[in-house]
């Protein structure tokens, strides 16, 4: 005889014999199926879950390039003036570091400002240094999604910065309640490459 016997298969559950009245293996196996396919959504979900940082790193390559635009600066002693800027991204370690040169004015105030800022995974450090006011300091913060979350530390001022970038559109807004410079609003565009 070749293969499994009748009595063989009748014991493992594969078929029944005749006076055998209990649900085979295959049938209790199918009435798990809810929760089978409940266990692998969640194990799906999982691996989605875990791959995603992994998938969506986050670089400055959306920053890089020359910058030009206008807003608003709210000095501490003032009302506020209207402001022009330039700004220039320099994209550098496969989009994990950028160095910024910022330069704004108004007709009271002129600031020049470079950072360099590294980024490792959407954690971000570096420093600031800007040249007209002899300031410098320390940059930490986030990059998620096109919005930078930064915090800005010297020995006279602490600010907080949003940099929101959508395409060729770039929007800054900085808040430093008692500095010297309390408020800051901009609107940037890319320039034509």
């Amino acid at each position: 005889m070749i293969g499994p016997r009748r009595s063989d298969l009748c014991r493992w559950g594969v078929i029944r014999s005749a006076d055998d009245h209990r649900p085979t293996r295959t049938a209790s196996m199918f009435r798990h199926l809810p929760i089978i396919r409940w266990t692998l959504r969640c194990a799906a979900l999982t691996v989605m879950l875990v791959a995603a940082p992994a998938c969506a790193q986050q670089s400055f390559e959306n920053v890089a390039g020359a910058w030009s635009g206008g807003g608003t600066i709210k000095p501490s002693d003032g009302p506020r003036e209207r402001v022009r800027c330039k700004a220039d991204y320099t994209v550098k370690s496969s989009g994990q570091s950028v160095k910024l040169n910022l330069r704004c004015a108004s007709d009271a105030y002129k600031m020049e400002l470079s950072a360099n800022i590294d980024q490792n995974g959407s954690d971000l450090s570096g420093n600031w240094f800007e040249s007209e006011y002899r300031q410098g300091g320390k940059v930490s913060g986030r990059n998620v999604d096109g919005l930078i979350e930064a915090k800005i530390e010297g020995d006279t001022i602490t600010a907080l910065l949003n940099v929101a970038t959508k395409g060729n559109r770039q929007t800054v807004s900085m808040e430093s309640p008692g500095a010297w410079l309390s408020q800051a609003s901009i609107e940037l565009v890319r320039e034509s490459r």
